[in-house]
């Protein structure tokens, strides 16, 4: 930011620079966030902002798209050729409007959905009943196996015979194992439902080849384009070519105005980046983190690893043994300068999260070595163990500060 903002506005500005320092100085374990290219930033705060773009490519409302007609046209293409997809709608704003659109294309209120329940990872954008999804749609809700806590498909499939959903939604906020596509295509197959795939925590890694990819399979694919693909906060869909034209209305005019052009530029950058085999790398390490802190933190006394692993870039952990409860784990980290988020467990009653998330795309993005990962999730043990120890929390505090400093946050 230059000079001139900064005193003109010298509030705001020691706001900001606030935030920078604290993205700087703190270990983002939260599996949603992560730390986007100084390309993709910059656009964002480019001319772009100042044009309103409502519309499609060659049906704008407004004059003076000519310019914005081929940044959209790059931006779907790129989505296409990354994710292999038939048709790429790169306007929602956000993962949660993508859903809603989908919703709007494809249902019609009261229509039944059938979506993994919000204790056993699912989002609240699935039908959750404080969501508008959940107050527009029938939903039902399938859970997780209480032995093992994966997905049990053959209670689906049940679920899904009785239920005669009209729409299927696989995909998690908080799962850390693989889902299988296929088996979802054949529930939905054999009940005559669509299938809708949320992957917005999961989409920088199926880009990057290292998980199996929903959109060949999917009538439907949301997501967003930060979290692991690492690009702005916004969202995408990804679908069948025949499903294009009701999707397109669904966003607009039906959903959204404008689009934020400065945004989809900048996903176009993103989609570029992970294009490169750098972001291939990228992806195969941040699995390769995640596995290593669900090690080591699977041999820590009194912390229990979901699943008992991982194999994308987050994992739940279930803290109570320690006395906690997940925020109050979440809020001890914080103070020693990790950044966690509190989580409800698998099936676990009512809604008082005795877990916590963590997921690793930042220090990813910090280039944070194995030796360095391994502390982290060491660190992260002793605090856990010994909240009211204040030498082992005054110790772990240096250490991570030690950290921040040897792995900067700047990309």
């Amino acid at each position: 930011m230059n000079n001139d903002w900064q005193a003109q506005d010298p509030e705001l500005w020691q706001a900001v620079q606030a935030e920078a320092t604290r993205q700087e100085h703190v270990i983002e374990l939260i599996a949603s966030e992560n730390i986007a290219s100084q390309a993709v930033r910059a656009v964002q705060s480019s001319v772009l902002t100042n044009k309103y773009a409502v519309g499609y490519p060659g049906a704008r409302i407004y004059p003076g798209n000519e310019a914005l007609d081929r940044i959209d046209e790059i931006a779907r293409t790129r989505a296409q050729d990354l994710f292999g997809a038939e048709y790429a709608n790169v306007f929602p704003h956000s993962g949660t409007q993508a859903n809603q659109a989908v919703y709007a294309a494809f249902l019609q209120p009261g229509d039944r959905i059938l979506a993994m329940s919000e204790h056993a990872g699912g989002h609240f954008t699935h039908g959750q009943a404080h969501n508008f999804s959940g107050q527009l749609y029938d939903a039902q809700f399938y859970g997780v196996d209480p032995t093992t806590e994966c997905l049990d498909y053959a209670q689906i499939e049940r679920q899904a015979r009785a239920w005669h959903p009209r729409l299927i939604i696989a995909g998690a906020s908080a799962y850390s194992q693989l889902i299988d596509w296929e088996r979802f295509r054949a529930i939905a197959d054999d009940v005559g439902a669509y299938l809708m795939v949320d992957m917005a925590h999961i989409a920088g890694l199926v880009a990057g080849g290292v998980l199996p990819s929903p959109v060949s399979v999917a009538d439907v694919v949301t997501s967003t384009t930060h979290k692991t693909l690492r690009g702005p906060r916004g969202g995408m869909i990804l679908a069948k070519h025949q499903y294009g034209a009701q999707i397109d209305q669904a966003v607009f005019p039906r959903s959204q105005s404008g689009t934020l052009e400065q945004i989809v530029a900048a996903k176009a950058i993103a989609y570029r980046e992970a294009q490169q085999p750098a972001f291939r790398q990228y992806a195969v390490q941040v699995v390769q983190n995640a596995q290593l802190m669900a090690h080591v933190l699977h041999e820590t006394p009194n912390i229990r690893v979901v699943t008992g692993g991982t194999v994308n870039h987050e994992l739940t952990l279930d803290v109570r043994a320690t006395g906690m409860t997940g925020a109050a784990a979440a809020d001890l980290l914080y103070s020693v300068g990790i950044a966690t988020n509190k989580e409800l467990l698998p099936l676990e009653n009512g809604n008082t999260m005795g877990g916590i998330r963590i997921g690793t795309p930042t220090i990813t993005s910090r280039n944070f070595s194995a030796t360095a990962v391994q502390e982290v999730a060491e660190l992260i043990g002793t605090v856990l163990n010994y909240p009211h120890d204040e030498a082992k929390l005054t110790t772990a505090r240096g250490a991570l500060q030690r950290l921040t400093q040897q792995f900067p946050a700047t990309r």
